[in-house]
C-alpha cells in the first residue's frame, strides 16, 4: 500500500476593495511613504469595511473561490480550519461558521491561533488529518482582519498590518508529493513583545482598559525583529539540511510576509536569489494567518507540479517554523 501524503489541490483569495496607502496614513500619524517603504517594503495594505463584516466575511469569500476552482461539492469537505488571531467572536468558533455559510454539512471545524505561524501550524494540522486516512478533504483557511485591533494613530502598528484571507483544499496524494517534512517551534518568553493586554482572562475589558488603548496590538519592534530574523532563517536552513536540498533543489520560499528586510534575511541564509522568493508584501503589508495563502493564490499559475516549497514563519508568542512541501498540480 502507497503512503498517503496531504496535498494542496486548490487555493483560493479574498482581499478587500479599501487600499490605504502609506500616503493616506501620512494624514493619521507622523510618518512617509519613503519611511515606511525603506523599513518594510510596504506600498500599500487592503481593509475591510462595512458593518457587521468580521474575518468570517473574508474566510467565506476564499472558500468560495476554492469551491469554485476545485469543482467539489461543499458538502465532501470532511474538516474547516480557520487559522486566526482575530475571530468574529469569543468562545463561539470562526470556522464552525463558515462552514454553515459555505454549505459544509459534513464537515465539523475550529480555529487555530498561533499569531503570524497560524497557518503554517494550519498545514501541519490538515496533513496529519489526511495522513491518518480519517479525512479525505481538508480546508485550512488563513483570515485576519488586523484593522479591528489595530490603533490608527500608533506608527509602529498602523502601518504594518492589513485584512485579508487565502484558502487552500488538502487531499490525499499517493504520488509522494504533499507535505513532505516540517519544523515547528515555540517559546512562551515571547509573548510579552507581542500582545493585545486586555480582553483576555488575565486582564478583561473594563473602562479602564478601554481608556487606556489595551485592546490594541502592541509590539516592540525590535525585539519582534530581531527574533523573527534570525529564528525564521535557521528553520529554513534547517529545512534543507535535513532533506539534503540544496539551493537549486527548491524552486520557492514561501516565507511570512512580515518584513522586506526579514524575508530577504531568510532568502541570503538560505541562498535563494529573488527570482525564488514569493513576495506581496508591498500590496498587502502583514496580514497575519492570510499571508502564506495569499502568497500561493498570487503565485498559483507560476508553481508546476513537483516543485519544492519552503514555507517559514515567525509569530507572537512567539510562534515559528518551517515545512517543506512539494506541489501537486499545474494550473
Amino acid at each position: 500500500m502507497k503512503k498517503i501524503t496531504a496535498a494542496i489541490t486548490a487555493v483560493g483569495k479574498y482581499v478587500p476593495e479599501y487600499i490605504l496607502t502609506n500616503k493616506e496614513l501620512e494624514k493619521l500619524v507622523d510618518t512617509n511613504d519613503e519611511w515606511i517603504t525603506s523599513r518594510t517594503g510596504i506600498k500599500e495594505r487592503r481593509i475591510l469595511k462595512g458593518e457587521n463584516k468580521g474575518t468570517s466575511f473574508m474566510a467565506i469569500k476564499a472558500a468560495e473561490e476554492v469551491l469554485r476552482k476545485s469543482n467539489i461539492n461543499p458538502e465532501e469537505i470532511d474538516l474547516i480550519i480557520v487559522a486566526t488571531a482575530t475571530p468574529d467572536l469569543m468562545v463561539a468558533s470562526t470556522a464552525v461558521f463558515v462552514a454553515t455559510q459555505i454549505g459544509a454539512t459534513s464537515a465539523f471545524g475550529y480555529d487555530l491561533q498561533a499569531a503570524c505561524s497560524s497557518f503554517l501550524y494550519g498545514m501541519s494540522t490538515a496533513a496529519s488529518y489526511i495522513e491518518s486516512g480519517r479525512y479525505k478533504k481538508v480546508l485550512l483557511i488563513g483570515a485576519d482582519k488586523m484593522s479591528s485591533i489595530i490603533d490608527y494613530t500608533d506608527r509602529a502598528t498602523c502601518i504594518i498590518f492589513g485584512d485579508g484571507a487565502g484558502a487552500a483544499l488538502f487531499e490525499p496524494d499517493t504520488e509522494g508529493l504533499g507535505l513532505q517534512d516540517e519544523y515547528l517551534r515555540s517559546d512562551g518568553a515571547g509573548r510579552e513583545f507581542l500582545k493585545i493586554a486586555a480582553g483576555g482572562s488575565i486582564l478583561p475589558a473594563s473602562e479602564e482598559t478601554l481608556k487606556n488603548g489595551q485592546h490594541f496590538i502592541h509590539q516592540e519592534g525590535k525585539t519582534v525583529f530581531k527574533h523573527a530574523v534570525s529564528n525564521m532563517a535557521d528553520v529554513s536552513e534547517k529545512m534543507l539540511t535535513r532533506n539534503n536540498l540544496t539551493k537549486e533543489d527548491v524552486q520557492w520560499l514561501v516565507p511570512h510576509q512580515a518584513n522586506k528586510r526579514i524575508i530577504e534575511a531568510t532568502a541570503n541564509r538560505v541562498g535563494l536569489e529573488s527570482e525564488k522568493v514569493m513576495m506581496n508584501i508591498h500590496r498587502y503589508g502583514n496580514t497575519t494567518s492570510a499571508t502564506l495563502p495569499l502568497l500561493l493564490a498570487d503565485y498559483e499559475d507560476q508553481l508546476k507540479k513537483g516543485d519544492n516549497l519552503i514555507f517559514a514563519a515567525f509569530g507572537g508568542g512567539f510562534t515559528w517554523g518551517s515545512i517543506y512541501l512539494k506541489w501537486a498540480y499545474n494550473s
